[in-house]
């Protein structure tokens, strides 16, 4: 590793935490030359995985991408960039234990769209829009119905009680 502050290469790693549910290692470094002190993360090499577009373009999959994509449904919402993180991690599990080399990118905003139903009902509803590329308000009104509708059949009433 270079220190990112003078480019030497010795340095020694004066903590190590594991992370991501253990597919993961932060390692805190210490510079020999100048202290610096920085930090790196360690994973395990993972097969790259195709998007299939609706176009047919094939591109890699970048968790950058989707990280960007979840934020912006998510701003100026309560879901902390740690939910973020833990909702993409649960994407790329789903993704890896599929085995697939080519995924379409409508199966990806589906799982994404199945993890954020669960943090944040406006997120959903902002990723959706996007995600199933809505041309009219009333395909909103739909979604929001149906929404709604799954909120009120969740709702069990209490056991004795009459319409």
């Amino acid at each position: 590793m270079k220190c990112p502050r003078c480019g030497h290469e010795d340095d020694k790693v004066v903590d190590s935490r594991v992370v991501r549910d253990g597919r993961g290692v932060r390692r805190r470094r210490e510079c020999s030359h100048c202290q610096q002190r920085y930090t790196t993360y360690e994973s395990i090499e993972t097969r790259p995985v195709l998007v299939v577009k609706r176009s047919g373009e094939r591109t890699a999959y970048s968790r950058a991408k989707v990280v960007v994509g979840v934020t912006k449904a998510c701003e100026k919402r309560p879901v902390s960039l740690e939910q973020i993180e833990i909702l993409v991690d649960r994407l790329e599990q789903n993704l890896a234990s599929a085995g697939r080399r080519e995924v379409p990118s409508e199966v990806i905003g589906r799982l994404i769209l199945e993890e954020l139903r669960e943090v944040d009902e406006v997120a959903y509803v902002r990723f959706a829009s996007v995600y199933r590329s809505f041309q009219s308000v009333d395909e909103f009104f739909t979604l929001l119905r149906d929404m709604k509708s799954a909120a009120d059949d969740s709702v069990a009433e209490p056991p004795g009680s009459s319409p």
